[in-house]
């Protein structure tokens, strides 16, 4: 069985589509892709690393030794897979890997990878997409800073550093269980990272229909602008509201991929700071001897671009960037106001046949005889009579 535990913003999104859509063809083939829901992999992962997620881990109590017990009682082989297990502790990770390890079974370990200084601005989108506020200049500083004391920086290294993940996650499994899955370049075709993962499901790719891409980046008006949004949402909008309303919807159904917009990247000084590290990791990954489904040639990164700062933006792509957000809020506004309309319409109708109802002889003479019963023994006797009288015409029609 394949566990793949992450990293973000490798495409895991993309992938977990692929496997959710297409449970009963991988079942066909004798692979086991685990899910009633979307969701499903990430509530066993906050179950088996007891995270707090708003609320959810509530939602996810027992799902992990659920999701363990499908998987081992499968004869075949089978997927797990979510990037947010990349950052468990030893023990969990060695729970995980005990617990998914039935008779005849064989876990191995799966980390998809990319080079760090693309994955630095998409882990900060990511942020500011989960409602933070934070400026990119002070992310990054928390990031570069050795102590790493913030919540930002521990999240950010424990679901991105490469070597220590594979610490934690391959302490107890032989190199050539550990895959490491590498994300191409820009401009490789938009199928390879699904055929790499294809072939280490061993399946073939071209049986699949991948969909759309998940999680499209946004650019650095649009980041500014979602930054700015939470800031004025912080004590008004419920977080159930906002997964719906503000990220689901406005980001990744609308302003996520706009195009014109500039692409975030790093500042120079970051950029050699981030481009050192990712050699590092790479070279380290090599030593080791992992099974390298790709080219760790693509874990170093490219050379600096222009830098166009989130936190000092072009005012004018800001506004146009918030004037789509306002017009796509008012659109759903206006069909919420259109189901309210209706739905008092479908009320007001009932309303008027029930008033009517209670206008007719027959209902009005029920009701007399109703009040009757209340007040007089006798007729109380003779509506209890009348009716087992209708209860049993009832019956023998």
């Amino acid at each position: 069985m394949l566990l793949h535990v992450g990293t973000p913003k490798t495409g895991t999104s993309f992938v977990q589509d692929i496997l959710f859509t297409h449970q009963d063809v991988l079942r066909e083939r004798g692979i086991l892709y685990a899910a009633e829901r979307p969701d499903a992999h990430f509530l066993a992962a906050l179950d088996l690393m007891q995270l707090p997620w708003g609320g959810l881990e509530r939602e996810a109590a027992g799902t992990w030794d659920a999701l363990a017990a499908e998987v081992r009682a499968y004869p075949g082989d089978a997927v797990v897979s979510h990037e947010i297990l990349a950052t468990a502790s030893r023990g969990q990770a060695e729970r995980a890997v005990t617990d998914l390890d039935g008779p005849g079974t064989e876990v191995h370990l799966v980390l998809s990878a990319r080079d760090l200084v693309r994955q630095l601005p998409a882990e900060w989108q990511e942020n500011v997409k989960h409602r933070r506020r934070k400026t990119y200049a002070a992310f990054l500083a928390d990031l570069q800073d050795p102590a790493r004391a913030t919540e930002v920086a521990q999240w950010f290294w424990g679901v991105q550093e490469l070597p220590d993940i594979l610490d934690r996650w391959g302490s107890t499994l032989p190199a050539d269980r550990v895959h490491v899955v590498t994300v191409p370049r820009p401009g490789a075709a938009p199928t390879l990272l699904w055929e790499r993962f294809a072939g280490l499901f061993g399946i073939d790719p071209d049986e699949f229909t991948p969909g759309a891409r998940a999680n499209a980046s946004l650019g650095v008006p649009e980041s500014e602008m979602l930054r700015r949004l939470n800031e004025r949402l912080r004590h008004v909008l419920p977080n159930h509201h906002y997964r719906s309303l503000v990220r689901e919807m406005v980001v990744h159904r609308n302003l996520a991929g706009r195009p014109g917009s500039s692409r975030l990247g790093l500042p120079p000084d970051a950029h050699a700071w981030a481009a050192q590290l990712a050699l590092d990791w790479a070279e380290e990954l090599g030593r080791r001897g992992y099974d390298v489904v790709g080219d760790l040639a693509e874990l170093r990164p490219d050379g600096p671009r222009p830098f166009v700062d989130p936190d000092a933006p072009d005012e004018h792509a800001v506004a146009a960037a918030a004037l789509d957000a306002l017009a796509i809020m008012t659109g759903e506004a206006a069909k919420l106001r259109d189901v309210e309309v209706e739905l008092h319409e479908v009320i007001q109708d009932l309303m008027g046949q029930i008033d009517a109802l209670h206008a007719t002889p027959g209902y009005q003479a029920k009701e007399r005889l109703v009040a009757l019963a209340r007040r007089n023994p006798v007729a109380r006797v003779g509506y209890a009579g009348y009716r087992r009288l209708r209860g049993s015409s009832s019956r023998s029609t």
